[in-house]
């Protein structure tokens, strides 16, 4: 169960600094630099959306593959080898080449969210149902210290550029890339020892391959059987991309607006540095007071970050509503998933798992996409903004009609 925790710590530094953090500001200053105004984040959108719909291709089968040969933790490790890979690739990105960034964020991307299917769907190799909620959020919780610590050395390395014999700051962001890659690497290794699945005779890849196509037919015909999981699946869909969209947007807004890269990056520290407890008090109070009804106040939360984010105009206001995402952004994620483990029907962990990766991440493009043109169109990254609380409405009405006690039962009896 620790090994599996640690795994968080691992793979989050590829969210704070590549996804969250340095990268954005990275891709917008040196490797967006001599396109037009604004158009370097519009760019940053779009590599969010393909990264999306790329992991949304190939999640289902492998998943379903995975779980027909009880090799999820040998397809995990292959994404994460992906990922670290095209870290190390990050390193060598310069001016003007933000097609080569692109492309490696994107294969980046693909690496972290693919390899995420496999990670969540091993949380019912390690924990009982009971204890899904406390052993998801602590691995939030373990992710938003790993995060963060690489985070606030990168941060330093960068800020300190001149006295640690760097030329300049993009000298340093370039070797934090790397970093991230040993570091995901390194602290991987525990999971791949100890972490154990239950292994099957699976055939050679043919017969996988076949299997996992059966299988995912299955799926897609057979998960109407199981209509509360079906219900929060499409829950899941609207709100998740609104997380998405605020995590990997809200350094190039802050870009937009006229912040500066010390106050963004030092406010996703300290959003790193807040959500590591609240991550884990979040999962003790899911326990107490139901995982429903704070993944409810979680969701309320992030629609009036997204107001308030409307009217933000300096850094003090960005450091307000990165407290705010810190006290929920762990919870909502690791609730969500200790939700959905409960509603899968027994040893269709990463085939399940699989499914809510292809349909969230299709439909995750849109918040991105949205934010790329509603900000053509108008010329105001504020609007685009604005336009992700739709998402939130949505999610939080279709929550509002899940019946969880209903659906665990559906789990354990298919009816």
């Amino acid at each position: 169960m620790r090994a599996w925790i640690l795994y968080d710590w691992a793979n989050s530094a590829f969210a704070t600094t590549i996804m969250a953090a340095v990268m954005p500001i990275f891709y917008a200053g040196v490797a967006a630099s001599g396109l037009p105004e604004g158009r370097g984040t519009s760019y940053w959108g779009f590599t969010q959306t393909t990264a999306a719909i790329l992991i949304a291709m190939i999640s289902p089968l492998l998943g379903a593959i995975a779980d027909h040969s009880g090799e999820k933790k040998k397809y995990l490790r292959a994404f994460s080898l992906l990922g670290a890979v095209a870290c190390f690739g990050m390193a060598f990105i310069g001016e003007g080449d933000w097609l080569l960034a692109s492309v490696l964020v994107v294969a980046g991307m693909l690496g972290f969210g693919a390899g995420n299917t496999f990670y969540d769907a091993l949380l019912n190799d390690v924990s009982s149902p009971a204890m899904r909620e406390s052993v998801s959020a602590r691995g939030f919780a373990m992710g938003y210290l790993g995060g963060g610590v690489l985070l606030a050395v990168n941060l330093g390395m960068i800020l300190g550029y001149k006295q640690l014999g760097f030329a300049d700051s993009t000298g340093a962001s370039q070797v934090s890339f790397a970093m991230v890659g040993v570091w995901w690497i390194v602290f991987s290794l525990p999971l791949f020892r100890r972490v154990q699945e239950k292994r099957r005779e699976a055939g050679g890849y043919a017969d996988r391959l076949r299997a996992g196509m059966r299988r995912l037919g299955e799926t897609m015909r057979g998960i109407k059987r199981y209509p509360e999981l079906y219900k929060f699946m499409i829950a899941y869909w609207f709100f998740f991309d609104g997380i998405n969209t605020i995590i990997v947007m809200a350094t190039s807004y802050g870009t937009d607006i006229g912040l500066e890269q010390t106050d963004l990056i030092t406010a996703l520290l300290l959003t790193q540095v807040i959500g590591f407890p609240a991550a884990w008090l979040f999962g003790r109070m899911a326990d107490r007071f139901g995982s429903k009804r704070m993944l409810f106040g979680a969701l309320w939360t992030y629609v009036v970050i997204v107001v308030l984010g409307y009217y933000m105009t300096n850094a003090l206001h960005f450091y307000a509503l990165a407290v705010l995402v810190g006290l929920v952004q762990g919870g909502a994620q690791s609730t969500s998933r200790a939700i959905y483990s409960r509603l899968i029907p027994p040893g269709r962990t990463a085939e399940y798992n699989g499914f809510l990766s292809f349909t969230s991440r299709f439909f995750s493009f849109g918040g991105p996409l949205a934010f790329g043109l509603v900000g053509i169109l108008t010329g105001s990254s504020r609007a685009a903004l604005l336009a992700i609380a739709l998402f939130f409405f949505i999610g939080i009405a279709l929550l509002a009609i899940v019946n969880l006690e209903k659906g665990w039962r559906e789990a354990e009896t298919g009816y």
